[in-house]
């Protein structure tokens, strides 16, 4: 299993020309402001502040590209969701998204990252979109599920899984602070960074 001893940043874009070059595999990470997206990506990659954590939703703004391996990207995109964001940097947040979404020919799959209190909203359900017309992966990570018993995470796991079903979304249990999940979404990653 990969271990991404190696990552490292390589560019940020608030407009489409300033994307990475398109070679290659990447996988993108979106989410809700809030969701736990930063959190996510630190533990999977093992590297402490590598996406920046704040107590502040919203503060990812813009297109954050990190090299893993040679011609290997993580992209951690912009949050969603959050109401201080002006309307019009809301606007142009989803239009650099869906543009980055139609053009990347290197984009293989999305890790979608749900608070599991509070499940697929109408925003993520949008990202889902966006990616299974491209026919690439999608895979939900269901954050801070140490927040929920047993049971309730069982009901939103089973109710995430019967939502994406159709559509072939995978879903998944995940929580950074108990260390619940990591080498699972690790493994979808690597299969989808080292697939055919």
């Amino acid at each position: 299993m990969t271990t991404y001893s190696s990552v490292k940043f390589m560019t940020s874009a608030a407009e489409a020309h300033q994307l990475a070059p398109d070679l290659g595999r990447e996988v993108a990470f979106a989410g809700r402001s809030n969701s736990g997206k930063s959190t996510a990506i630190n533990v999977i990659t093992q590297r402490a502040g590598l996406a920046r954590v704040s107590r502040t939703p919203g503060r990812t703004q813009l297109i954050n590209f990190f090299e893993l391996a040679p011609e290997r990207r993580l992209v951690d995109l912009p949050g969603y969701g959050y109401a201080k964001v002006p309307e019009r940097v809301r606007l142009h947040w989803l239009a650099l998204m869906e543009h980055y979404f139609n053009v990347r020919e290197s984009l293989v799959g999305l890790m979608l990252i749900v608070d599991s209190r509070r499940g697929l909203g109408a925003q993520d359900v949008v990202m889902l979109e966006w990616i299974l017309s491209r026919g690439r992966f999608a895979h939900v990570l269901l954050t801070k599920a140490d927040k929920l018993n047993q049971r309730d995470s069982q009901r939103v796991l089973k109710e995430t899984a019967a939502a994406g079903r159709d559509a072939a979304v995978s879903a998944q249990l995940f929580s950074a602070h108990e260390r619940v999940g990591i080498d699972a979404a690790r493994e979808v990653m690597d299969g989808w960074l080292n697939g055919p």
